[in-house]
């Protein structure tokens, strides 16, 4: 019997970024609370940019941001926000989230080590790239796999593809 497998990926759904990056500028244009304040959020390649005239604002439109990420199924640990204070420039505050995609190296090696310590016995899990591959003859031992990562709190956004 051949070996079933997984892949264990950290993919953006980019189409849905967009959307809740839209939502947002909609709902802080036609806020009261952010009337003349230059408000502004956008998608500028990989990264979105806030704006307004005071710390507390850009903030604010940061929690804007993450509910509608959230409401549209895009996990929060895809924002890379650096330190979490809004820089001054001018007369304006700005804070910049980069959106990361992939899984980095030694965040990979920290997956495949809780795979092979807490993991059933006979699973192998490789690291190709920005993903992983988990092999086992036993699907049921996969399923397990992929409940125990489910269960952990790891830094970076998994999906898991490709399941045979």
């Amino acid at each position: 019997m051949a070996d079933s497998s997984f892949d264990i990926v950290s993919k953006l759904d980019r189409q849905e970024v967009d959307n809740a990056v839209n939502q947002a500028a909609k709902e802080v244009g036609q806020r009261y609370d952010f009337r003349g304040t230059d408000a502004s959020v956008k998608l500028s390649g990989d990264s979105i940019v806030m704006t307004a005239n005071s710390d507390e604002r850009v903030l604010a439109i940061l929690d804007v941001l993450q509910t509608k990420l959230l409401r549209r199924g895009v996990s929060l640990k895809a924002l890379d926000l650096g330190d979490k204070e809004p820089k001054q420039s001018g007369k304006e505050y700005r804070l910049t989230a980069a959106l990361k995609e992939g899984i980095a190296s030694d965040e990979a090696k920290k997956i495949s080590k809780i795979i092979r310590d807490e993991g059933p016995k006979g699973v192998k899990a490789q690291i190709q790239g920005d993903e992983l591959r988990v092999s086992s003859k036993s699907r049921d031992d996969l399923q397990s796999v992929i409940a125990l990562l489910k269960g952990k709190d790891l830094e970076v956004a998994l999906q898991f593809v490709n399941y045979r």
